[in-house]
């Protein structure tokens, strides 16, 4: 009997020896741990589809194509709100910005006056610049016109202060028609820049300083001049006769080639590269404006203006103006930057 218990045991030791051989083996290792999440975009809360609200934005008709562009591809990307871009002159944009508060960002074709920065602080606002690219003023003539071909700065001051009246007073081979003149109103940042390029340099003070306020006094007094600060009423004009002529931003020129020709000036026509190397005498820098307050308090703001200063390169030429240079468009996004972080 004890011989079979004996038999017994042994046969289930090796048993339970086999069955711990099979078992799987316990780990040893320590827990790997769960793998992190990647970090949040901290520039998503500017999405186009990530704010709504109002944002209502006026001046320049020279800048407002291409805010208008920006505005369309904002709505395309998400954004809900209601975005608004009038074209009413830097100079009104400033009045609305600066006076009236009216405006979140103020589009400009020239560069705000100490004036006007002491109206913005005067309603608790300090205007922060965003250069936003390049423009070239551009004569026009319609391509009617078989005669002219290029006028220099001096030229262009005789004919749109109406000390030229008739085209053979330019030149004795040109026609001795009236000279029709277009231009922009004395609201338009276009209008300023043109006096203080072209004209206020042949209107000298004691000084022997350009004077701007004979200059200006000058193009307004103009006989028979037209002005508008709807570039497209300039557009019809000139394209209108063959005997006008106008000027206004390049993009106006660039959507209508088909009826204005552009003027050399001083001998160079208006181009990227020409205003690349500055040799073309009349571009100028373009700029939209907004406030650091506004932009905290309407992230919606902030978020166009972050969107617009990143959609430059891929749609300023398409509209018709030439890329700021780099150290500027740095220069911008940089003070959007401070703003949104103060």
């Amino acid at each position: 009997m004890m011989k079979k218990i004996s038999s017994f045991l042994f046969v289930l030791s090796a048993l339970a020896l086999i069955v711990a051989a099979c078992a799987p083996a316990v780990a040893t290792e320590a827990p790997v741990a769960p793998t992190e999440a990647p970090a949040a975009d901290p520039m998503a809360m500017y999405a186009p589809d990530a704010v709504t609200g109002d944002i209502i934005s006026a001046g320049s008709s020279t800048v407002f194509p291409l805010s208008e562009r920006m505005a369309e591809l904002f709505q395309n990307e998400g954004y809900t709100g209601n975005i608004t871009v009038d074209s009413i002159g830097s100079g009104a944009g400033y009045e609305r910005f600066c006076k009236t508060g009216e405006t979140d960002i103020s589009n400009a074709s020239r560069a705000i006056k100490d004036s006007e920065v002491e109206n913005c602080k005067a309603i608790g606002r300090e205007p922060l610049e965003f250069r936003v690219g390049t423009d070239a003023l551009t004569v026009v003539i319609s391509t009617q016109n078989d005669f002219v071909t290029a006028l220099t700065k001096e030229q262009l001051a005789k004919i749109f202060t109406a000390q030229y009246t008739k085209w053979n007073e330019v030149d004795p081979a040109f026609p001795a028609e009236a000279i029709l003149v277009y231009g922009p109103g004395a609201d338009s940042g276009t209008f300023d820049y043109f006096n203080e390029e072209v004209v206020a340099p042949f209107y000298l003070n004691q000084d022997g300083k350009a004077d701007v306020a004979a200059g200006k006094t000058a193009l307004l007094a103009a006989k028979g001049a037209q002005f508008s600060e709807d570039d497209n009423v300039l557009v019809q004009g000139v394209a209108g006769s063959k005997y006008a002529i106008g000027y206004f931003g390049f993009a106006y020129y660039n959507e209508n080639k088909s009826t204005l020709k552009a003027v050399a000036v001083d001998g160079v026509e208006p181009s990227q590269a020409t205003v690349d190397d500055g040799t073309y005498p009349i571009s100028r820098p373009l700029f939209i404006y907004s406030d650091a307050k506004i932009m905290k308090d309407k992230p919606q703001v902030a978020a166009f203006i972050y969107f617009y200063l990143n959609n430059l390169d891929a749609n300023i030429k398409d509209v018709g103006y030439f890329p700021a240079p780099a150290d500027a468009e740095k220069a911008a996004m940089d003070a959007w930057m401070a703003a949104v972080s103060k």
